[in-house]
């Protein structure tokens, strides 16, 4: 029997099957967009891995040239970095140096391959610092850097740039109020007021029952805070520690380019003669006080021998010691109750020096007329016994020379009465408008006033009653590091006695404006520091930065400068410019 559907069955059936037809389509349509989609996701992903891959590549490319700028910078000086320019330009990651590299082009914005840009954009001049180094001035040179790279392997075509603009900064030391290459301690210091700049290449320890004002900014490559030590404890340090400017721990150190590491011993260096095969011109060399040096007095158990030369001449002019004894005197010696010895002096008369100079032949052919040496270098070596120590002492120094005067010397130095204050209305002030440019360096530095007495040195300190006494000196010396888990075996006295004293000072007051700066350890003069009361008491300390320190015209005759790289803009630029401009 035949069975035929009904209309109404053959209806739903072709619904259906339309239904379905339907779906299909919307199905595939679907499917076709989801996979259009993920294939342009794909290639969005693919282009910006290679996009970040040849940004990284570029960057590594400046990186490179920035180490090697900084590098050059602090072991040789901006005039080799400027000449070592085309050598940066072809210094591109190589595949030689790994094989990652052999899937990407450099080149520097001007079509040429395998070259980076680098290049002096402004030449050296004196000017304001930025970043962290903002309120100090600097001899500073800028350079930019650019590197283009492009991923050879890669599907897309792309060049990526990365721009990076540096400075090139050689900070004068003495802008600092205090510098210091080790721990800096104010813990237990007097009422102090710091009016400058202060740095440490390590921690600075602060806490006291008398005030501390820290009036600028304040920065150490360790940690800045109270610590118990000195036998004092946290709750002993109720004195009030004001900040007038930034506090930033953990920073960068600031190292002089002396070619290796700026460990005490290092850069005591500086203070030492030279070894024979060392050259004048390598980084210690340049650094060394008796290579900058216009003068060098040189004593031995037979000889005092004086020369008068340019700085860094290899050819000085030798004075006769019947000549320069008008000014030196090597039979002085005086007791140092601190270090327990006789010292052995030899003494400079400032007022006889400036005399001698301004008439020697030998100076004026040297240096030209009426121009005394302003660098001057002593070295007193002679055979000492148990009892005895051999040092340099200036007196009469209360004016300088008019180019002003450094004073360096490897032994331990004493300063006898006011030094660099023309003006007696200026004494006991900060006002430094009389003086000259003026800084004194040495194993450690030791204050006597006006009324010392070298017959009375071997007595009672309390029988040594000192004069009000001005120093207007940047002040480089050495010192008895602390030692011990809580500084007390022994204690370096701190910032407040960097500046030695052996006199009865009670009542009395020393003035210094200028700069402390500690390098590295006394090597000669290694008695530690003792509380006052057993050979010294202590001054009403009037310690004062001296502005005269940020004029470039008027900063010490060969002040150490410390070399930092300063970084400035940087920016992921546009392809092949190399004048884009970006902020800071």
């Amino acid at each position: 029997m035949n069975t035929t559907p009904s209309p109404r069955f053959r209806s739903r059936a072709g619904y259906a099957l339309v239904m379905v037809m339907v779906f299909a389509a919307i199905g595939l349509m679907v499917l076709t967009g989801t996979m259009n989609w993920a294939s342009q996701t794909s290639l969005m992903n693919e282009r910006n891995n290679q996009m970040t891959a040849t940004t990284y590549a570029a960057e590594a490319a400046t990186e490179r040239i920035v180490s090697r700028l900084m590098q050059d910078y602090k072991a040789s000086g901006e005039s080799v970095v400027f000449n070592n320019l085309a050598s940066y330009r072809t210094n591109v990651p190589a595949a030689g140096e790994n094989a990652y590299w052999a899937g990407f082009q450099f080149s520097n914005g001007s079509g040429t391959t395998n070259q980076n840009y680098v290049a002096r954009t402004q030449t050296q001049i004196y000017t304001n610092l930025s970043g962290p180094y903002a309120g100090l001035r600097g001899f500073v040179s800028n350079y930019r850097v650019v590197s283009n790279a492009r991923q050879t392997t890669g599907r897309f075509n792309l060049t990526n740039a990365v721009q990076q603009d540096i400075q090139l900064a050689s900070i004068p030391v003495f802008q600092f109020a205090i510098f210091y290459n080790s721990l800096l301690e104010f813990t237990w210091a007097a009422p102090l007021v710091v009016r400058g700049r202060v740095h440490a290449n390590s921690n600075i320890f602060l806490g006291s029952s008398a005030s501390l004002n820290l009036q600028q900014d304040v920065t150490a490559t360790g940690t800045i805070g109270k610590q118990a030590w000195f036998g004092y404890t946290l709750a002993n340090f109720t004195g009030a520690i004001t900040y007038g400017g930034n506090v930033t721990s953990n920073t960068s150190a600031l190292t002089l380019p002396i070619g290796t590491n700026n460990s005490a011993a290092a850069v005591r260096e500086v203070v030492n003669i030279p070894p024979t095969a060392e050259s004048m011109s390598s980084p210690m060399g340049q650094q060394r006080f008796y290579n900058k040096a216009e003068m060098l007095i040189l004593v031995s158990n037979s000889t005092v021998v004086v020369k008068v030369k340019t700085p860094f001449d290899a050819s000085p002019t030798t004075i006769n010691w019947t000549n320069a004894n008008y000014f030196i005197r090597t039979n002085a010696s005086f007791t140092d109750q601190r270090e327990g010895k006789t010292m052995k002096t030899t003494e400079l008369d400032l007022t006889k020096f400036r005399t001698w100079a301004a008439t020697n032949t030998a100076v004026a052919a040297k240096l030209g007329a009426g121009n005394a040496p302003n660098i001057v270098y002593v070295a007193d070596d002679r055979t000492v016994t148990a009892s005895q120590k051999t040092a340099v002492r200036l007196i009469n120094g209360q004016t300088l020379p008019t180019r002003g005067l450094t004073l360096a010397t490897v032994n331990p130095l004493y300063v006898k009465g006011h030094f660099n204050c023309t003006n007696a209305a200026h004494l006991g002030t900060t006002n430094t408008t009389s003086s000259r440019p003026s800084s004194l360096i040495a194993d450690a530095l030791t204050i006597q006033s006006g009324a010392w007495n070298d017959a009375a040195s071997s007595g009672s300190y309390s029988s040594r009653v000192p004069t009000d006494t001005t120093i207007n000196a940047a002040l480089l010396a050495g010192m008895v590091y602390s030692a011990g888990a809580n500084g007390t075996s022994p204690m370096s006295g701190g910032v407040v006695n960097f500046p030695r004293l052996l006199e009865a000072w009670s009542g009395r007051t020393l003035t210094l404006n200028g700069s402390l700066v500690n390098l590295y350890n006394s090597a000669r003069a290694t008695a530690p520091f003792q509380n006052p009361g057993i050979y010294y008491s202590a001054p009403n300390r009037n310690f004062n930065f001296d502005p005269n320190f940020l004029d470039s015209t008027k900063m010490p005759p060969g002040s150490p400068e410390l070399r930092v790289l300063i970084r400035g803009a940087w920016a992921a630029a546009p392809a092949n410019r190399t004048n884009y401009v970006a902020s800071f």
